[in-house]
């Protein structure tokens, strides 16, 4: 029965547990992504979106207390000056998860955590792709009107 298991344990003991989580979601912060399994994955985005949340305040308090977590004052600095304001509009949902297949040694289930608002392939407001036409189609019109008005102006 699974009375009261709110949260996936990974087989480790809780110390080994929160060090690792905490690891991870350093690498995320300072990386913009991380690859792992799909088990962990879904375990830091509960670890590191509440911090994430509580970074867009950026008061002493939710300093010392994400500081609790992470461990790591660069991490910190960084959630708080460059993450918190990319995110500042966002009501949630800061982390995706995208599945990438198998891993060849163990064909454990992979996936890539990332920060939503890094991503420029997904993100709209990032930077946009040129529109390419097909064939040249423009081109050869506009061609045929520069032709056009050269033989009028020979005249």
């Amino acid at each position: 029965m699974r009375h009261g298991k709110k949260f996936n344990h990974l087989g480790r003991q809780t110390a080994h547990r929160k060090a690792m989580f905490a690891n991870m979601a350093c690498s995320l912060i300072e990386h913009k992504r991380i690859n792992t399994t799909v088990a962990k994955a879904k375990a830091i985005r509960q670890f590191v979106e509440p911090l994430i949340t509580k970074s867009k305040n950026d008061t002493t308090h939710n300093r010392r207390v994400v500081f609790s977590y992470l461990r790591n004052k660069y991490a910190v600095t960084e959630l708080f000056k460059e993450v918190s304001v990319k995110v500042a509009d966002r009501p949630g949902g800061y982390v995706r998860i995208i599945k990438l297949g198998n891993r060849q040694g163990d064909n454990a289930p992979m996936a890539m955590v990332e920060l939503v608002d890094y991503n420029t392939t997904y993100n709209p407001n990032g930077a946009k792709k040129k529109k390419t036409t097909r064939r040249g189609k423009t081109k050869k019109v506009e061609e045929v009107v520069e032709i056009t008005e050269e033989s009028k102006e020979t005249n």
